[in-house]
C-alpha cells in the first residue's frame, strides 16, 4: 500500500490506524502476504508528518516510511513509493492519506487482479458529495484532457492497483514530468475498474486547490499530447486567412476610389492578432520548457531517509 503524505500531521493519526486495520484484515482473509506493508511517503513535509511515520514504523512491522529530500509534488511521491516497492511486492495499491478513498474497495481490486487484471483503477461512482464549483471544475478538467487527446480514466485520480509486471515496464518511461493517471493507460496490459463512493476528507485542508488542478491539467496535456501545438498551427492558418481577406477588402476599396477608414477597428484587429500570437508563444513555450526539463535527466525523486531498516528489511 503506497500512501503519499504532505503536511498531514492532522490526518495521519486518524487514517493510519484505518490503513493498518485494513492490511491486517487482508492478511487474515488470505488476500495478501503476511509481510505486506504500508509505505508512507513523506513528500518533504514541514510539520510533524515524518515524526508520525517514524513512530508508526516502530509500532508495527506492517508500516514503513520513505522521506523525500524536499517537496517534489504528489505525483513524484507516488512514483517514489511505487519504484521503491516494486522489487519486493507482487502488487501495489496507491491511495491518498486523507481518508476520502474507500479502503474497502481494495478487496474488489485484489479480486480483479486475481482474475487477470494487471491494473485496476479506483473510480468514483458519482460526485454527489462535491459542491457545484468542485463538480463543475472536475468535469471540465477531464473534458479538457479528453479533448486534448490525453487518455485518462474519468473520475479516477491515483487510487489504483498495479502489478509488479506493469511497474517493471513502467520504469522504462523516462520522462521527468509525471502525470500518472494519463501514463498508466499507455503501458497497456489487462485493466479493470472498481467503482466506489468517495468520502469527505477526515481532517486538514485539500492539497489540490483549483490552481494546482489547473497546473496538473496543463502538465498532463503538455506531457502526453501534441494537440495544442497542432491547434496553434490551425489558429495561425486561420488568422493568416482572415488577414488575407482584410487586405483584399482594403485593396478593393482603394482601387474603387473609396476611402478606407476606421483606425479603431484596425487597432482592435492588431491587438487581437498580437494577443493570439502571445497565447501561441506561451503554448509553444510550455513545450520548450518541458523539453528543457526532460533533457537534464534529473532524478524524479531523492530519498533522504527511510524507516524499514529499523525492523530488519
Amino acid at each position: 500500500m503506497i500512501v503519499p503524505c504532505y503536511n498531514e500531521e492532522d490526518v495521519l493519526p486518524i487514517t493510519a490506524p484505518l490503513f493498518l486495520k485494513k492490511i491486517q484484515s487482508l492478511i487474515e482473509e488470505g488476500l495478501v502476504a503476511k509481510n505486506s506493508r504500508i509505505v508512507f511517503v513523506d513528500d518533504g513535509s514541514k510539520d510533524d508528518t515524518w515524526k508520525i511515520i517514524s513512530n508508526l514504523s516502530k509500532q508495527s512491522v506492517h508500516c514503513t516510511g520513505l522521506r523525500q529530500s524536499r517537496n517534489r509534488g504528489h505525483q513524484n511521491a507516488v512514483y517514489a513509493g511505487l519504484m521503491e516497492s516494486k522489487n519486493w511486492a507482487d502488487i501495489t495499491i496507491s491511495i491518498d492519506c486523507d481518508g476520502q478513498d474507500d479502503i474497502d474497495a481494495m478487496d474488489e481490486m485484489i479480486f480483479a487482479y486475481m482474475q487477470g487484471a494487471e491494473i485496476v483503477y479506483g473510480v468514483r461512482n458519482d460526485r454527489d458529495s462535491d459542491k457545484f464549483f468542485k463538480k463543475t471544475t472536475a468535469h471540465l478538467f477531464y473534458k479538457m484532457l479528453d479533448l486534448m487527446g490525453v487518455e485518462a480514466i474519468y473520475n479516477h485520480a491515483d487510487y489504483r492497483l498495479v502489478s509488479s509486471k506493469v511497474l517493471n515496464e513502467f520504469k522504462k518511461f523516462d520522462e521527468v514530468n509525471l502525470f500518472l493517471r494519463g501514463m498508466f493507460p499507455l503501458v497497456g496490459f489487462n485493466s479493470s475498474a472498481v467503482y466506489y463512493k468517495r468520502n469527505e476528507r477526515v481532517a486538514g485542508k485539500s492539497k489540490y486547490p483549483l490552481n494546482k488542478m489547473i497546473n496538473l491539467a496543463f502538465d498532463g496535456i503538455t506531457s502526453l499530447s501534441v494537440k495544442p501545438i497542432r491547434l496553434v498551427t490551425v489558429l495561425g492558418l486561420l488568422m493568416a486567412f482572415i488577414s488575407f481577406l482584410v487586405i483584399l477588402w482594403i485593396f478593393i476599396k482603394f482601387f474603387s476610389g473609396q476611402t478606407v477608414s476606421g483606425w479603431a477597428s484596425n487597432g482592435t484587429l492588431v491587438s487581437l492578432f498580437c494577443g493570439v500570437q502571445l497565447v501561441c508563444l506561451g503554448i509553444i513555450g510550455e513545450y520548450i520548457g518541458k523539453i528543457y526539463l526532460e533533457v537534464k535527466h534529473r532524478p524524479k525523486y531523492i530519498i533522504s531517509d527511510r524507516t524499514e531498516i529499523e525492523h530488519g528489511d
